[in-house]
């Protein structure tokens, strides 16, 4: 192929101008770099989107510890540590992942933020449909027959949803006997009566309006167990995920209150420190942002 006057080559390494003599010139024409330009708020776009898979990563790993929890039964029946605590399967199998590097504590809800959330409650109690219901079976092998569903917000309450994580719980995961609905809420009354500056109480899961099994729990299956979590120093309205998180003072007097009330057990983290009656108030593993309170069965 021939070469004409001004015609330009290029070359992986030189450039060559049409002077018939062949010598480099690309030294004198190299082009500058081209500026890069990012659209306004595309950075902030990439951290969040790194948060957020670093949220999924977290969530997949509490997912894969799932298993190895649910072998805890296992190991307290077969004679391990702990046997002969109970005889039936762990009552909540709801995890608490900290998130925080180095096993630091969650950031707090700025103050203003804690005041608002307990100012804004209810002024009149909701109105709740009692039902006479019927617990059938055991709490961890059971159903529920007309249940009566606690509202998901109350002047002395709100909800909280394990499985989101977030506030309210849904409504579908609050049905109990009509006298495990009933204790909740004269308890949680007396309670704030008592101390009218502590936040409203944190509820969890009862049971699903006909029973039988529910997602993250092996009991609640006969509308006579209830999640309660312990009030939290700074006073948010969620749970604590380190045990340092909890106001001790305020957990332990919602704890006696329900074993007034006729509570039959009440499991508790064993790092809570929390006590009461032998046989009745037990520490247990799982139970550390949460007490699982469990009524009797109708006659005992």
């Amino acid at each position: 192929m021939g070469w004409r006057r001004e015609e330009l080559w290029f070359d992986a390494d030189e450039l060559w101008f049409g002077d018939g003599t062949g010598a480099p010139a690309a030294a004198a024409f190299v082009l500058p770099p081209l500026p890069r330009f990012e659209p306004a708020g595309l950075a902030a776009s990439r951290q969040r989107r790194e948060a957020w898979k670093r949220r999924r990563r977290t969530r997949a790993t509490a997912l894969m510890l799932l298993p190895a929890v649910m072998g805890l039964p296992a190991l307290f029946r077969s004679g391990g540590a702990g046997a002969g605590l109970l005889a039936e399967d762990p009552p909540t199998l709801t995890l608490g992942v900290d998130t925080q590097a180095g096993g630091a504590p969650a950031a707090r809800m700025p103050k203003r933020l804690q005041k608002a959330a307990a100012a804004a409650r209810p002024d009149v109690s909701p109105k709740i449909a009692w039902r006479n219901a019927t617990s059938v079976g055991l709490w961890w092998s059971g159903g529920l027959i007309a249940g009566t569903q606690l509202p998901v917000e109350g002047p002395d309450w709100v909800t909280w949803n394990p499985v989101t994580d977030s506030v309210p719980n849904a409504p579908r995961r609050l049905y109990g006997n009509e006298r495990t609905i009933r204790t909740i809420v004269a308890v949680i009354e007396a309670y704030r009566a008592a101390n009218p500056r502590a936040p409203r109480v944190v509820v969890g899961d009862i049971s699903f309006e006909d029973g039988g099994p529910m997602d993250a729990h092996v009991s609640h299956q006969s509308g006579l167990d209830v999640d309660i979590y312990y009030p939290r120093l700074d006073g948010a309205l969620r749970e604590p995920r380190l045990p340092r998180a909890i106001d001790r003072r305020l957990a332990q007097d919602l704890l006696d209150r329900f074993v007034a009330a006729g509570a039959q057990m009440v499991f508790v983290g064993f790092s809570t420190r929390l006590d009461g009656p032998a046989k009745v108030v037990i520490p247990y593993p799982s139970h550390e942002n949460h007490m699982h309170v469990r009524f009797p069965r109708a006659g005992g």
